[in-house]
C-alpha cells in the first residue's frame, strides 16, 4: 500500500473530546479514494457507491500528522474497489481501516460505464503524449 497524502491535525479538525473528528477524516478519505479511482480509471466522472465498515482502532490528536494509504483490491466491469488505511505518520499506528470502498465509473449519459481496466497502473506506466 502506498501512502501519499498527509494531513496535519489542526484545532478545526477536532471533536469535543479533543481528538480527530471522524467526519473530517471520512471527508479526506473519500476525496483521496475518489482521486485514486479517477487516476486508475482515467475518468473524472466516478462516484462513491459504497463504503464498508469503518474500523476506528486509535485516535489522532491536534498536531499529529496522519497519512492516507489507498490500494485497489478489485476491478469490476464498471467499478473499482479500494482498501484504505489511515495511520499516524510518526508512530505508524492505524487510526481507521476501511476494507472496501466501491467507486462506479460513470459514462457521458450519467450511468455506470465499462472502463476496461483490470489492474493497477501508475503514472510512469501510462504513455505520455509527446
Amino acid at each position: 500500500m502506498n501512502f501519499h497524502t498527509r494531513k496535519w491535525i489542526k484545532p478545526e479538525d477536532l471533536n469535543p473530546n479533543g481528538t480527530l473528528f471522524g467526519g473530517s477524516l471520512l471527508r479526506w478519505v473519500d476525496e483521496e479514494a475518489a482521486i485514486y479511482a479517477i487516476v486508475q480509471l482515467c475518468n473524472q466522472k466516478v462516484v462513491t457507491k459504497r463504503i464498508s465498515e469503518v474500523n476506528f482502532v486509535s485516535s489522532a490528536q491536534q498536531g499529529d500528522i496522519i497519512e492516507l494509504g489507498i490500494e485497489a483490491t478489485a476491478f469490476g466491469r464498471a467499478s473499482i474497489t479500494l482498501r484504505c488505511v489511515v495511520r499516524n505518520k510518526i508512530t505508524h499506528k492505524n487510526i481507521p481501516t476501511i476494507e472496501r470502498m466501491l467507486f462506479a465509473n460513470i459514462g457521458p449519459d450519467g450511468k455506470p460505464a465499462a472502463h476496461g481496466k483490470t489492474e493497477t497502473s501508475y503514472s510512469h506506466d501510462v504513455n505520455k503524449p509527446e
